[in-house]
């Protein structure tokens, strides 16, 4: 299988759609992309600040942390701005920043150091993939030393098993090394992705079809009827749609929904359809929870009573794919991202979704000629 390029997460055909559209000053795509033209991200003034060490303890937020990941959604905005105003200032600001980090950056450490590397390593692929793909000047020994930045400080982490972890912490490991996988252009660690996304999706998102009781993750430890209780929160009654963290709160599923829609996008870009496969699955959770996001009042078998309506603006790319490409219904999911736009980010791993895939199925041509794997 060849690898496409752009193709982690957004196409060249998405990107040309959204160039005439914004052109055009079409919605929601003129007010999205106005919204990332006024971010800070989008500064030709922004300065990176790496760190060769990024020590990210649970539950705090220590200045290197932040500043990772709020430079590699930088570096993607840059990108992003590059490919839909062709001005060349927007793509060295991206290198600037790419760059600055793959000359500092060894590793990462402290508990959240696979979850660390997962949110920053998603964008920085991304960013990478768009560069690389379309501005030359970016070459050489600067993007072989942003390669074996990745390879280094960042695929050890995502490639790590936690399948006991919190789902949501293997969901965005996978994102961030599908990613890396593409701009890399590394079939095993590809593979191996494809792999983690079929044993975890299952294990995250409930459908009856499943049985009496989630799945468990794979090679973990959780398998019984009260440890898999435990582990979903306390919930014991399970019904189509419900995720892991569902009780917990909708700010960590709309993360594994963002996560999982990034992986079933990239794959599906590299002619490999993850979505069919889920189909079922995905529609259910995320009107599942776009119904409560949205402020239906909930039953009292569901979390006690009370939900945390907490989600970000997650739901775009599972939405294009599923409503503009399969053609399903998806009420309210349509309503909750229409209630959203125009989705700008969550400055951890989800950036500018409604510009690039409100209503934007691409070309069959994003297809890959390969087939699944």
């Amino acid at each position: 299988m060849a690898f496409r390029h752009p193709g982690v997460v957004v196409s060249g055909s998405q990107l040309k759609a959204v160039r005439a559209h914004v052109a055009a000053g079409q919605e929601p795509w003129k007010s999205a992309f106005a919204a990332m033209r006024v971010s800070r991200y989008a500064s030709l003034g922004y300065r990176p600040a790496p760190a060769a060490v990024v020590a990210c303890p649970p539950n705090s937020g220590p200045p290197a942390c932040l500043a990772e990941r709020e430079d590699a959604v930088a570096a993607y905005t840059q990108a992003l701005l590059w490919q839909l105003t062709g001005k060349p200032a927007h793509a060295a600001k991206a290198v600037e920043i790419m760059d600055a980090w793959s000359a500092v950056v060894k590793k990462h450490t402290e508990g959240n150091a696979d979850l660390q590397t997962a949110w920053a390593g998603s964008s920085w692929a991304r960013a990478a993939d768009l560069v690389h793909a379309t501005y030359p000047q970016w070459g050489g020994p600067a993007v072989q030393r942003f390669k074996w930045m990745l390879r280094k400080a960042y695929l050890p982490a995502v490639t790590a098993k936690v399948p006991d972890y919190n789902g949501n912490w293997e969901l965005a490991m996978t994102d961030a090394a599908m990613s890396m996988s593409v701009f890399l252009e590394d079939r095993t660690v590809f593979e191996a992705a494809l792999r983690r996304y079929r044993d975890r999706v299952p294990a995250y998102f409930y459908l009856a079809s499943d049985g009496d009781l989630p799945k468990a993750p794979a090679a973990g430890t959780i398998d019984t009827a009260d440890e898999l209780g435990t582990y979903w929160f306390g919930q014991r009654k399970y019904v189509d749609g419900l995720g892991q963290e569902t009780c917990r709160n909708f700010m960590h599923v709309g993360y594994s929904l963002a996560a999982t829609a990034h992986i079933a996008e990239t794959a599906w870009h590299q002619g490999i359809d993850l979505y069919t496969e889920e189909a079922d699955r995905l529609t259910a959770a995320l009107e599942f929870h776009a119904r409560y996001q949205l402020g239906e009042a909930p039953p009292g078998w569901l979390c006690g009573g009370k939900v945390e309506r907490t989600m970000g603006p997650d739901v775009e790319v599972a939405l294009n794919h599923l409503g503009n490409r399969m053609h399903r219904e998806l009420p309210y999911t349509e309503k909750l991202a229409a209630r959203q736009r125009p989705a700008g980010t969550d400055d951890l791993f989800v950036a500018w979704e409604t510009l690039t895939h409100a209503g934007n199925p691409g070309t069959t041509g994003d297809r890959g000629e390969d087939g699944d794997a």
